[in-house]
């Protein structure tokens, strides 16, 4: 990839709606694959109360819409200024009580999840049908769109071509309630394909060292990527 391709992907642009300052892709085509849009409001005509408590809105008790769902409500209802990534506002906006939680729960996502996987971590690799794995580094790519694997040969899958994503578990780990995470598996389509999707295989090394420790954590941030992902086709 040439790097005026590169900076076109990354370029942003400042620009200010109803609900505050958004920092933005350039192109519209090179947005995140977990973002969210803003949502429509609910006119004011069409909320006479409070959507949460049905206080009845006046010169005294004002109203306001929630940014994250357009809702309309009083001030006790909708006091908290939250960050709101998924929707690239510069400052915290004002949120209902309900997509507050939503939101401090994703900002987990944004400080720890997406450093990890934007860092990437070492695994075996089996694309499609072959037979044999290659040792790989897997990353995010800068702009979140492109899953980057670099080792002997260099592969970029589209984040938004993933279709499906499933943990791949081993036994059960020592004094824990739960299997022990030791790779995944993705299900994309690729550029040009006639039909059907290409499977892509990520497995954590056997050592028990840094490197499988770092394997470990990128495949539960994958995961909880993917959640995002399927949450962002659905809005």
């Amino acid at each position: 990839m040439s790097s005026g391709v590169a900076a076109r992907r990354d370029a942003k642009k400042l620009v200010r709606s109803p609900s505050g300052l958004r920092m933005v892709p350039e192109h519209r085509a090179f947005g995140s694959p977990f973002g969210l849009e803003e949502p429509q409001w609910v006119p004011d005509k069409e909320c006479p109360r409070c959507m949460q408590c049905d206080t009845k809105f006046d010169f005294i008790t004002r109203k306001h819409h929630c940014r994250r769902c357009g809702k309309c409500f009083c001030d006790r209802c909708c006091s908290q200024k939250v960050p709101l990534r998924r929707m690239c506002f510069v400052d915290p906006v004002r949120q209902c009580a309900e997509c507050a939680l939503v939101s401090h729960r994703e900002a987990e996502f944004y400080d720890k999840q997406l450093k990890v996987l934007l860092s990437g971590a070492t695994f075996h690799v089996t694309l499609g049908n072959s037979e044999k794995s290659e040792t790989m580094v897997c990353r995010l790519s800068n702009n979140q769109r492109y899953l980057i694997l670099g080792g002997d040969s260099h592969h970029e899958i589209e984040i938004a071509n993933i279709s499906t994503v499933q943990i791949v578990t081993e036994g059960f780990a020592p004094g824990a309630g739960s299997a022990r995470v030791t790779g995944m598996c993705l299900q994309y389509t690729a550029p040009g394909a006639a039909e059907g999707t290409t499977q892509l295989r990520l497995m954590a090394g056997e050592d028990a060292n840094a490197s499988k420790r770092q394997a470990t954590a990128w495949l539960a941030a994958m995961h909880k990527a993917a959640k995002l992902l399927y949450e962002s086709r659905d809005q």
